[in-house]
């Protein structure tokens, strides 16, 4: 049995421990904090027994279990990132554990009147009389993906220690940036050596996926012109009201607060402006192929369109492809994802198998040679304050990577 108090209390050593990525740095990681965790990771691999534990000058780790059969089976692999979204601040984590869950509102902070409500966040309903790690209200919590890190070290010390669980060698992966869309940038997947993997980045206990957004950023600038506003008439251009325009002339109901499933959109996330410049920032995100293109078109044409209109070039537009769908690099092998169905199934956990609105370091090592399909970690509600975790979901995981490893060696 994997004890709750071993796992709670390794999760809570790693989220107590800053690691925010930076999207404005240019370094690998993108802060020098994560090397905190990064270090101590290194130590905690080397207590449990894994061998050929590696940290190269970008922070990325890799650790091999030896196989401890004679038949050559597929080299598996597990993967997180040690990284917390910079969207909310990682500082300071003060977890809060709340034993046997009444399946009520539960105040993370009271001076603040923080509340935790499953009338918001229905998905609490679920895990009643289960033990959940919570913020203070003040912080997110980490579990994007701590818990990934802690799942996999805690499988991987279990395995280390019954070694009547047969399995095939086995390689750890951890990785700086993920939140940042980084993650897999400086991943050898050569020295990975791999036939495949998993990356423990999902949310509720079942998730299953192995398809994920087409993506890409969006930055458009707008140029305008200042003068004095009282002798203003005919000679200010202000960039503020055209950004306006362009933000008003994209399809309203097309953001993410409207859209669902498989439905793309787009998403704007930053606005930074005065009379003589704006700047907007875009994330573009659709599923499928020809759709995520047309709105990377539907972006240019507008800028076009208003450029014309003003007889100027007064947007700029600059469009970046970060990851595609995992989905065509993963259904030619789909017997890795019916591994993982299978397990979660013998472990009377029922798969949810459904696309990620999202992206995972997963996406971009499947078009890198290593097919990587996404396990569930447990969490919700990532990248903010109401973000909790399980620890019955966080010991469920530990098991799905323990079976995984089993049935591999089987086939």
């Amino acid at each position: 049995m994997i004890s709750k108090q071993h796992i709670i209390n390794r999760f809570i050593s790693y989220v107590t421990i800053d690691t925010e990525s930076d999207p404005e740095s240019n370094t690998t990681p993108s802060t020098e904090k994560q090397w905190d965790l990064a270090n101590k990771l290194v130590e905690d691999l080397k207590d449990i027994g894994l061998e050929d534990i590696s940290i190269d000058e970008h922070a990325y780790i890799m650790a091999t279990l030896p196989s401890n059969i004679d038949q050559e089976v597929p080299t598996i692999g597990f993967i997180s990132h040690f990284d917390t979204s910079p969207d909310f601040t990682g500082a300071n984590v003060n977890p809060q554990i709340i034993e046997n869950y009444d399946g009520k509102d539960i105040t993370l902070n009271a001076s603040e009147n923080i509340i935790l409500s499953p009338d918001y966040f229905e998905d609490l309903k679920q895990y009643k009389g289960q033990t959940l790690i919570t913020t203070d209200g003040t912080t997110l919590l980490g579990a994007d993906d701590k818990a990934g890190i802690t799942e996999i070290i805690t499988a991987m010390e279990y395995l280390v220690q019954h070694p009547e669980i047969k399995h095939g060698k086995i390689r750890i992966g951890f990785t700086p940036d993920e939140e940042i869309g980084r993650g897999a940038h400086k991943f050898d997947v050569s020295k990975f050596g791999a036939d495949w993997a998993y990356t423990m980045d999902g949310s509720q206990i079942g998730e299953l996926e192995y398809e994920n957004f087409n993506a890409a950023g969006a930055v458009v600038t707008i140029k305008g012109k200042i003068v004095h506003p009282g002798y203003a008439k005919g000679k200010m251009i202000n960039s503020m009201y055209i950004a306006q325009d362009f933000i008003n002339s994209l399809p309203r109901m097309e953001t993410p607060e409207h859209t669902s499933g498989r439905e793309g959109f787009f998403h704007l996330h930053t606005i930074k402006g005065n009379v003589e410049e704006t700047q907007l920032q875009y994330i573009i995100r659709d599923h499928d192929k020809e759709h995520f293109e047309a709105r990377k078109k539907v972006m240019k044409n507008l800028a076009n369109e208003i450029n014309a209109q003003h007889a100027k070039k007064v947007v700029h537009i600059e469009i970046k492809d970060q990851y595609f769908n995992m989905r065509e690099k993963v259904e030619p092998v789909m017997h890795i994802v019916d591994i993982a169905e299978e397990a979660m199934k013998s472990l009377d956990i029922t798969p949810i198998i459904k696309p990620i609105r999202g992206g995972t370091d997963g996406s971009q090592l499947s078009f890198m040679g290593l097919p990587c399909p996404n396990i569930f970690a447990g969490g919700h509600n990532f990248h903010g304050r109401y973000e909790y975790v399980p620890a019955e979901s966080m010991i469920k995981a530990v098991e799905v990577i323990v079976k995984i490893a089993e049935l591999t060696a089987k086939k």
